[in-house]
This record gives C-alpha cells, sequence and structure tokens, in this order.
C-alpha cells in the first residue's frame, strides 16, 4: 500500500505541538510498517533527519503553504496530482487540513478547534479560512482522529459529524521527559534560576496560551507570599505578543521571570523536571502537551479548568478559572505553602502519565488508517 502524508510541518527546529505529534507518529509508523511505502508531502526542502526509514519516499510539492491563499492553491491542486501521480491508495493529514478536490480515502487528524472558539486570537486570513473550509474538511474526511475525548465531542457537535466516525488517539510525550535526580535538579536550578525553586510554563507565545494572565498571577503570588521563587517561561513569541513585551518589560518582580526563548527538548526536558511545579493557564486547548511532559517528570501542575485540559491531568493538578487571575494565584500559593498537597499530587502524576504512550498511540492511528482504507 502507498500512504501519502502531508508533511509541510515538519520543520528542523520548530517543532510545536501539530509538528511534533506529526513526528512522533511518522516515525513510529514507517518503521513497524516496512511493507508500506510513505510518500512524505513537503512544502519547502526538507531536512534528511525527517526520512526516518528507507520506505519513505520525499517529495517536494510548491507552493509553501504559509497563508490562506497557499493554503487553497497547496490542498487543492498540488495534493490531488500529487496523489494521482504517485497512486496514492491513502492520504493521512495531521494538521487538520485536507483536499476537498483529492478522490483518495482521507484520514484527518483535527487537534482542536481553537478557532473557532477563539477566533480573536488568530489573524483574519487564518480565521477566515479554518472557519470557511474546517466544516466542509470534516465532512469530507473518511475518518477523522483528534487527540482527547473533549475534542472528539466538540468536533462531532459543532460540525454533525457522526462520533464513529472519530478516533481519539491521544498524544504522548517524548522519552527525555522523566524524573530527574536531586542532583540534577540544582544543576538546572543554577544554570535557569540562580539556584531558586520556580514555577514554568511552557507553549508558544499567543494570546491563547494567556501568559498575561500568569505573569498577573505570579505577581499577586509573589505579593502575597514573599518568596524567593522565580517563574521561567519557556517559548518563541509567536504572534499578538505585543501587551505580553510590554508587560514584560514593566510588571512588578520581573527579575523573578527568566525567558530563555524557544528550547530543543533536552533543555526543555530538564527546565521542566526541575520545576517546583508547571503553571498552564490556557484558555484552550485540543489536549496541552506541556502538561503530559510536566506529569512525567513528576513535576505537579495548575492548569485551567476548560477544554481537555482537566482530561489529561487528572488527579495530578489543581484547576483554575484561566480567567480570574485571583484563582491561579490562588492554586500557585496551595501548591507551594502545603508539602503534603504537592507530594500527593507528585505521585499521582506519575501515575496519570502512563496513561499516555506514544507507542500505543500510533498503534491507534495504524487502526484508524485501516479502517479508513477498507471504508
Amino acid at each position: 500500500m502507498r500512504i501519502a502524508v502531508n508533511t509541510r510541518l515538519l520543520l528542523k527546529g520548530k517543532l510545536e505541538g501539530i509538528g511534533w505529534y506529526t513526528h512522533q507518529m511518522l516515525e513510529r509508523l514507517v518503521r513497524a510498517h516496512p511493507e508500506h511505502e510513505f510518500l512524505f508531502l513537503f512544502d519547502r526542502p526538507y531536512d534528511p533527519s525527517f526520512i526516518f526509514a528507507p520506505n519513505v519516499k520525499p517529495i517536494v510539492a510548491h507552493p509553501q503553504a504559509r497563508h490562506a491563499v497557499l493554503f487553497y492553491l497547496w490542498f487543492e491542486w498540488m495534493i490531488p496530482a500529487m496523489l494521482r501521480k504517485y497512486k496514492a491508495d491513502l492520504f493521512l493529514s495531521t494538521d487538520g487540513l485536507c483536499s476537498l478536490n483529492a478522490k483518495t480515502p482521507t484520514c484527518l487528524v483535527m487537534h482542536d478547534l481553537a478557532f473557532e472558539h477563539y477566533p480573536e486570537h488568530l489573524k483574519l486570513s487564518h480565521r477566515m479560512y479554518l472557519r470557511r473550509w474546517s466544516p466542509l474538511f470534516a465532512k469530507k474526511a473518511t475518518r477523522i482522529v483528534t487527540v482527547s475525548e473533549y475534542s472528539k465531542k466538540d468536533i462531532a457537535a459543532r460540525y454533525q459529524i457522526p462520533a464513529e466516525r472519530i478516533d481519539v488517539t491521544y498524544n504522548g510525550a517524548h522519552p527525555a521527559y522523566r524524573p530527574l535526580s536531586w542532583e540534577e535538579r540544582e544543576q538546572v536550578k543554577s544554570e535557569y534560576s540562580e539556584g531558586q525553586e520556580y514555577f514554568v510554563f511552557a507553549g508558544a507565545l499567543h494570546p491563547r496560551k494567556n501568559v498575561v494572565a500568569l505573569l498577573q498571577a505570579f505577581v499577586k503570588f509573589k505579593k502575597r507570599h514573599r518568596s524567593p521563587i522565580k517563574l521561567i517561561i519557556v517559548g518563541r513569541m509567536a504572534w499578538k505578543f505585543e501587551e505580553l513585551a510590554t508587560m514584560r518589560e514593566e510588571m512588578p518582580f520581573k527579575n523573578d521571570v527568566v525567558w530563555p526563548g524557544y528550547l530543543g527538548v533536552e533543555k526543555l526536558s530538564g527546565v521542566i523536571g526541575a520545576a517546583y511545579a508547571l503553571v498552564y493557564p490556557s484558555l484552550f486547548e485540543g489536549f496541552g502537551i506541556p502538561i503530559l511532559e510536566a506529569l512525567k517528570c513528576g513535576v505537579p501542575a495548575v492548569v485551567s479548568n476548560t477544554s481537555s485540559m482537566p482530561e489529561v491531568a487528572g488527579n495530578a493538578a489543581l484547576l483554575a478559572d484561566p480567567n480570574d487571575v485571583d484563582e491561579i494565584a490562588a492554586q500557585m500559593g496551595r501548591i507551594y505553602k502545603d508539602e503534603a498537597l504537592r507530594n500527593q499530587l507528585k505521585a499521582a502524576a506519575l501515575i496519570q502519565a502512563a496513561k499516555f504512550d506514544w507507542n500505543h498511540s500510533a498503534a491507534q492511528l495504524w487502526d484508524s488508517l485501516m479502517r479508513c482504507y477498507k471504508a
């Protein structure tokens, strides 16, 4: 069988969210199924490290699909042409977008519908494209895969898709995320936080991640507790970050906030693993991979009480309303002051994390592909 895959988000040094999901799933699928050929469809020159096995054939199909007009050209013209040219039996698209013109059976991964719930957080062109085409993609797809039960219900209800056409394959975490020894934790703290304990946030810095509210909550926490604890915010400035950039310069206790920027997995796993707690007050997530990464490290968390985040965190986190800065600060205070509670959450973290595994998820995605093919 010949399986074509949309790999336009496999970008060296920029594997965030969907790109990381694509990497982890495909690396396992192509190695587990050497009897099948995989056509990796890139929209730009690719890094050879993404060609995971001899049964992968890389294809560069222009133009680079990076805004709405080019999305249309790539998915509605170039993708159908490539599927016909190479006689693909299946098309797997892992970024929520597919082709209405393609005749090939399509397995579509829709991670979430954040653009429906918070359209104001997207560029106008992206917002219009996604809200116009995503319902049509969902109806076109032979089968849909998503990453949480919350997202499954959301997609089924909003786009009126039968639930039996939607499969859930959870995200996993890189094996680098693990509990650290005392010595390892001290080394990380020495490098990033002047030896002090710290809260950590990780993710692309844009409005949906709610980092401004996190900074406001941290200021309230510091005023209430007069603690030397710091806050490390890991991630690149993505878009609409002007308010965040202003607050970064003008906020009280700004010297207790560390901004290392984007970190690769080896460094990020250390920063998360050495943290006192993760604080992740995102407004909306289809899954929330940083939550799982913290749990894999045995690090407790404060997370939002919305969308999929309670599902992922289980009983290993304290929940807070992401729109209530006082509540976020109060939960940070609870996890800081109550050592027995923190130890309870740490123990629960490893138990909850064991429910999520890339190998199991890749096997589930393969099952979805086979159901797609047979349909």
